[in-house]
């Protein structure tokens, strides 16, 4: 559900008269997933411990998970607020595009950044039902979040012809909704006073400071993933409008794929902090070999469909005709850039469940320094797109090997001890 609503934003907005306003949402979303997925260990150390935790029949601690990160959650997105201009000013200052791309995104920019706090919140909420094992929770809040944004989408980008600075408030929009949602859900799951009985413990310094350590890798991890992307857009941008319409299609195909990827990554990484804690370590290997093979076989699975018909499909995205021409062009990459992806995001699953954030923190910098860096410099200097590709391919395929180094290894420590 979650790419498929951005797979409508581009829909909406590549059938739009003028191309910029897909180009310029390509290039706020680059500055939004800074602003976003920087603290995305709110959605991922959330789980591990929560899981970790349940398997310990921890009720208290599972509920102190929650409190804890939501307040982290919303002081963060209130401080976002507060400094949502320079953010923006410096933001855009740093991204290259033609005048008139930059300013459809900071239409988008302008709209999308009131949702914030709600977005921060519900990868929290999120984070805690899929600690807890309540996969039907996280569907419903999907289904509730985007089936809303696009609806939305279509009032504000068909209806109501507000173009770029629309779909940002749609998205705006759907995350409050969604945020209502899950407040309910988890309302009806706490004790009764519950705030008077837990709000000491949650400023808790033992606590908070593991809380801090665990978030301070999975966010240098999620630094080196986010700016590697961002590097890929900026530089599609360099070398033309053109390019940077079509790679962003192709991006929507990685993303889509991706978010499948993780549904599996997510249940890894719930089972793994239960198996860790409830002394099953002996199962990790089978759940990793399940895991990968149906990791990899949906992966290659959306690369070879869209392969083998890419005019069809990506048609249906935008109706102007050279963007899919540049989509064909370079769709063949995607069979590379999934089939390791696909690995490296369920082996993200696996450690983020064991809580060893300390791996996912190095394999990504490797990933980003030595595996993309040096063919993305090359990538500019030539302004070959094949050469972008071809690096955000080895981002891939090292985090792949990184990862998977560490597992034999991992798994016989933690039995050691």
């Amino acid at each position: 559900m979650v790419p498929l609503a951005s797979l409508v934003d581009v829909a909406f907005l590549g059938h739009l008269t003028e191309i910029r306003h897909l180009a310029g949402v390509a290039i706020a979303t680059v500055l939004f997933n800074y602003i976003y997925w920087t603290f995305g260990f709110l959605r991922m150390g959330t789980t591990g411990v929560t899981a970790q935790a349940r398997g310990r029949g921890e009720a208290e601690q599972v509920t102190l998970t929650l409190l804890r990160n939501g307040a982290i959650a919303l002081a963060i997105g209130i401080t976002i607020l507060i400094l949502q201009q320079p953010l923006r000013e410096i933001g855009f200052a740093l991204l290259q595009a033609e005048p008139e791309v930059l300013e459809a995104g900071r239409a988008y920019y302008n709209a999308l950044i009131w949702g914030a706090p709600a977005t921060l919140l519900n990868f929290v909420l999120l984070g805690w039902f899929l600690g807890k094992e309540q996969g039907g929770r996280v569907l419903l809040l999907s289904l509730v979040s985007k089936g809303a944004n696009i609806v939305l989408d279509y009032l504000f980008i068909v209806r109501w012809q507000q173009s770029s600075s629309g779909a940002g408030a749609a998205t705006a929009i759907s995350q409050l909704i969604t945020l209502i949602l899950g407040l309910a859900l988890v309302y009806g799951e706490l004790p009764s006073k519950f705030w008077q009985q837990y709000r000491p413990r949650i400023v808790e310094r033992s606590a908070l400071t593991a809380t801090f350590s665990l978030n301070r890798d999975i966010l240098i991890r999620t630094l080196a993933l986010v700016t590697t992307f961002a590097v890929f857009t900026n530089l599609s941008a360099a070398i033309g409008t053109g390019i940077l319409a079509g790679n962003t299609l192709l991006l929507q195909i990685v993303t889509l794929a991706a978010y499948f990827v993780d549904g599996i990554a997510f249940a890894t990484e719930s089972i793994t902090g239960n198996l860790q804690v409830q002394g099953s370590k002996h199962q990790l290997i089978p759940l990793l070999k399940l895991a990968g093979s149906t990791s990899l076989l949906a992966g290659l699975g959306f690369a070879i469909i869209f392969c083998l018909f890419p005019q069809s499909l990506f048609s249906l995205l935008t109706n102007h005709s050279e963007v899919v021409e540049q989509v064909e062009y370079y769709v063949w990459w995607l069979l590379p850039v999934l089939g390791f992806g696909s690995i490296a995001y369920m082996l993200d699953g696996y450690f983020l469940g064991l809580t060893a954030g300390k791996i996912l923190r190095q394999s990504s910098l490797i990933a980003a320094i030595l595996g993309f860096a040096p063919v993305a410099i090359a990538a500019w200097h030539w302004q070959t797109n094949h050469l972008l590709w071809l690096a955000l391919t080895l981002f891939m395929a090292a985090r792949s090997i990184t990862l998977g180094a560490k597992i034999e290894k991992f798994s016989i420590r933690k039995n050691c001890s």
